[in-house]
């Protein structure tokens, strides 16, 4: 695969290099890209820039297009049923003193709702895990201590791509348990994993992860961050799909291991 690189593909490339330090073979192997094309943009010191070709036609940049976006707009809000069809769209623009045609009209609204789908693809994430991922997460277990029942807490860790898990008992999950569990998660599969997956814990977590800002980390967790030289990726809002692994994995500790 050779030619220009979307700037994601670029990014991400400089980013393995830079900050993995991984060889060109590697990258290549794990974009499938070809070597010429990963040596190209991993050892060069410019960026190409994007060419933005700006759309032409008396519906954009006009006053009867930022009409029709606002209509559209404002339907997306509606039920389908109540929605402005293209016809009355057209009517509404004539009888406001448009001069153009239907088709014009209709190839306006059919560019604004693929880049209405494309900017909302971009707000979910691929379900893909790949090696050296890790989700964490903590549920709460059901144990028989001095012959009564009580609630612990209990660290999950699942490796998607291996299927792997591993999983420590702690007395809260607050900060400090938190960071001393994933040591403990650590050293139990015997190494850090490059990236980790977590929900908006408050143990590590100031302010959530939203669709237009990312998650605001505590000091320490940054610290213990910087410290194991991992990556972390909160979950989008309203999207726990997203550790979906870790969270089967919880139930899997909870009925095979903690069951009194």
């Amino acid at each position: 695969m050779e030619g220009m690189l979307a700037m994601s593909d670029i990014n991400c490339i400089k980013f393995l290099r830079n900050h993995k330090s991984h060889s060109i073979n590697r990258i290549a192997k794990n974009l499938d890209l070809n070597w010429r094309t990963v040596k190209k943009y991993a050892d060069s010191a410019q960026l190409p820039s994007e060419t933005i070709r700006p759309k032409r036609g008396m519906m954009y940049g006009t006053k009867w297009g930022e009409m029709v976006e606002d209509w559209l707009t404002e339907d997306q809000m509606l039920q389908k049923k109540l929605r402005r069809t293209n016809k009355k769209i057209y009517e509404t623009l004539v009888a406001n003193g448009f001069e153009g045609s239907y088709r014009t009209v209709c190839n306006f609204i059919k560019s604004w709702h693929m880049t209405s789908e494309e900017e909302n693809d971009t707000r979910h994430e691929r379900l893909q895990h790949p090696p050296g991922e890790a989700q964490v997460d903590f549920g709460t277990m059901e144990v028989v201590k001095d012959s009564h029942a009580v609630d612990v807490k209990c660290l999950v860790m699942s490796l998607p791509f291996s299927n792997r898990t591993a999983a420590v008992a702690l007395p809260a999950e607050n900060q400090e348990c938190f960071l001393t569990g994933l040591k403990m998660l650590f050293e139990e599969i015997g190494g850090v994993p490059q990236q980790l997956r977590i929900d908006n814990l408050p143990a590590a977590v100031i302010q959530p992860r939203t669709t237009r800002e990312e998650a605001i980390y505590t000091d320490a967790f940054l610290q213990f961050m910087a410290h194991y030289g991992f990556q972390v990726q909160s979950c989008n809002p309203y999207s726990g799909n997203e550790k979906g692994s870790v969270e089967n994995k919880v139930g899997y500790v909870r009925y095979n291991f903690l069951v009194p």
